[in-house]
């Protein structure tokens, strides 16, 4: 057994920081049970030069083993422990972007950017693909899609990535940001739709659809990704995708303080399990057959048995071994978030 020790990525935001530790623990443990074949073991923590590491050993770990685990929502270096010495250790990550697709967008509400990756990584690894990460082209839709910290980091890992959001504020501001972008770091794109969509002579939504590929010779070679952006309610999302073409539905729910969630009886409503109820039906058909899907929410205004309920209601299996019960951790003095999974049964 090789012993590694992995350091935890600074993060911004200092209440997340204090429980990174922790998230990258479970993450980690997630990893090595669902794409690691159980090879990770004995996770421990340890402070080394007045930095604390997430440790673990690891049994023949290959080199595509380490470029999986480059993807930790919170990893920044892996090291192999010999003796009380820290000797480096490649490894890759999906990333096909400059960071900054992330990290530019400032705004009040935004999820954490870690903490986003995170929510996608566990989704991932819960459905029936989990192996494979690193070489299949995902299509993630987050159905509460906001201004598209989800979308952004569905495209980074160089997945499909859609989205439908009700706020027409936001997704105009997000198809402004990303069409800038991808002008600014001249990134080969086409914009495939772009404005009203009309059914029956009425507008029904917007759209924004844009081709994208990170070098010209992978757009020539057709090797292309889709992002697709609807202006619309998230409970007609069947209207504007079909049923079974999406692997992950991720989406960070309104946490009821400063945003509410909007269903179509009850308008803006604080409650979370209201938007639940009426959308994860919606959701559960537009997963493929062993998808899955992964929200999170603030437990101050929904419990956890009641939001797997609703997600069971919804016809999926909820995901309830330990690791993805140990992700729930402090936003600030109002917000205690946690991580639902479920997946479609095959």
């Amino acid at each position: 057994m090789t012993r590694y020790g992995l350091l935890i990525l600074p993060a911004t935001n200092r209440v997340y920081a204090r429980s990174a530790i922790d998230l990258t623990r479970a993450e980690l443990e997630i990893f090595g049970s669902s794409a690691l074949d159980g090879r990770i073991g004995e996770l421990d923590t340890e402070v080394v030069g007045g930095a604390t590491y997430v440790t673990f050993a690891g049994h023949g770990l290959t080199e595509r083993d380490l470029a999986v685990l480059g993807n930790l929502s919170a990893g920044y270096a892996l090291f192999e422990i010999v003796g009380d010495l820290l000797r480096p250790v490649e490894w890759s990550r999906l990333d096909r972007y400059d960071d900054d697709l992330l990290t530019i967008q400032k705004y009040p509400g935004k999820t954490n950017e870690q903490f986003t990756k995170l929510l996608l990584n566990v989704t991932l690894l819960a459905s029936d693909w989990a192996g494979e990460l690193t070489s299949r082209r995902f299509r993630v839709l987050d159905p509460l899609c906001g201004r598209g910290t989800t979308l952004n980091q569905a495209l980074m890992y160089g997945f499909d990535a859609a989205g439908i959001e009700r706020d027409q504020k936001d997704v105009e501001a997000y198809r402004a940001f990303v069409t800038t972008w991808l002008k600014q770091k001249r990134v080969k794109h086409r914009v495939l739709e772009s404005g009203p969509v009309r059914r029956e002579r009425k507008v029904v939504g917007r759209r924004v659809r844009i081709e994208l590929a990170p070098t010209r010779e992978e757009h020539k070679a057709g090797q292309t990704q889709l992002l697709d952006v609807v202006n619309a309610d998230t409970t007609r999302s069947a209207e504007f995708f079909r049923p079974e073409t999406v692997d992950l539905v991720v989406a960070d729910a309104p946490y009821g303080v400063q945003h509410g969630s909007r269903t179509a009886d009850q308008g803006l409503t604080r409650d979370p399990l209201a938007l639940l109820a009426e959308a994860a039906p919606v959701w559960a058909r537009l997963l493929r057959p062993g998808g899955a899907l992964g929200i999170s929410w603030n437990t101050h205004v929904a419990g956890r048995d009641d939001a797997a309920a609703a997600l069971a209601d919804a016809g999926l299996t909820v995901v309830d071994e330990e690791p993805y019960r140990a992700l729930r951790h402090r936003v600030d003095q109002s917000i205690m978030r946690d991580v639902l999974v479920a997946r479609r049964p095959a």
